[in-house]
């Protein structure tokens, strides 16, 4: 007898989603993406529905994923760009949360503030999902370990290094979303760019500066060394992180001809990653990137469309 998975009524942060519900999500997107690539088109699961879609911070990767995820279910999605809204200083998040969830049938909201997110939560009657805020980034890791998955083959038992800032959004959403798949973390990073302590010794990651660490790892994975909203700390970080760069030479150190080297985009080529790596066999930066649609098709499908998590 199959166990019921709850149903999410938001998608906010993965500290909110069960191991169960994620690996039913990774399973949804795979359902999903394997009924595009079979049928050539999804079943229109979500005709006559709409998405709302807030953006404070510009994205390639977030807005076409999105619209083209409800375009490709059967619905529509809608741009509000940051001068139409003014989020939280033209109109208050309750009131745009209101306003919206009599237009829409559901929300994504691209923020600086993740409390933004969580008040268009508390107050919208319709699906919140968080496509980024300064805490983080769940939709990312999300389509990151459906890549994995569909790569490898398997998530238990896979070490991933992440090296860079290790503080950031996505290196907390990569650490959430491993722990609740059996994945082993090692973040590497320069001292003052670490992850938070409290997620450090919950997750029971290992954290270091020593980039030893990535040796025998199944994933090399990096971001940005500055990121949106960081832009007057970037020539300080030009002077730390150079030597946590991916490259060729950091490829080798892993020992692993099978190394899947990734990176949620867009990047500073030449600084966190080279060329070489990007374009280079073990990359897999941009089934990763296109991987994003259809990790938020399976968002989209149970948050709007209501189909079930199994």
């Amino acid at each position: 007898m199959n166990t019921v998975i709850p149903a999410l009524s938001d998608f906010l942060d993965l500290q909110y989603v069960t191991a169960e519900q994620f690996w039913g999500l990774l399973r949804l997107a795979r359902e999903l993406k394997d009924e595009r690539q079979r049928l050539g088109q999804n079943a229109p699961i979500l005709a006559g529905k709409a998405l709302a879609l807030i953006f404070q911070k510009p994205s390639l990767r977030t807005r076409v994923s999105f619209e083209m995820g409800m375009v490709q279910l059967g619905g529509h999605a809608f741009y509000i760009s940051p001068q139409e809204v003014g989020l939280g200083t033209r109109e208050s998040v309750a009131d745009v949360a209101r306003v919206l969830s009599g237009y829409c049938d559901g929300i994504m909201a691209r923020v600086f503030d993740h409390n933004h997110v969580l008040q268009l939560a508390q107050s919208a009657t319709v699906p919140v999902i968080n496509g980024l805020s300064d805490f983080s980034h769940p939709c990312q890791a999300l389509a990151d370990l459906f890549t994995v998955w569909e790569q490898a083959g398997r998530l238990q038992g896979l070490t991933l290094a992440y090296v860079g800032d290790g503080s950031n959004n996505v290196a907390t959403s990569l650490i959430m979303a491993a722990s609740k798949v059996g994945m082993k973390v090692r973040v590497i990073a320069p001292a003052g760019y670490l992850p938070d302590p409290a997620l450090v010794a919950e997750s029971g990651i290992l954290v270091t500066s020593d980039l030893e660490g990535v040796a025998g790892v199944d994933v090399l994975y990096t971001d940005v060394w500055t990121s949106m909203g960081q832009e007057a700390e970037r020539e300080a970080r030009l002077r730390v992180f150079p030597p946590y760069q991916i490259n060729r030479e950091l490829v080798a150190r892993t020992g692993n001809p099978d190394l899947l080297v990734m990176h949620c985009l867009p990047a500073h080529r030449g600084e966190e990653i080279t060329d070489a790596v990007a374009d280079g066999p073990n990359s897999v930066l941009f089934p990763q990137a296109h991987n994003r649609m259809h990790a938020q098709k399976a968002l989209l499908a149970h948050l709007i469309a209501n189909i079930p998590l199994k």
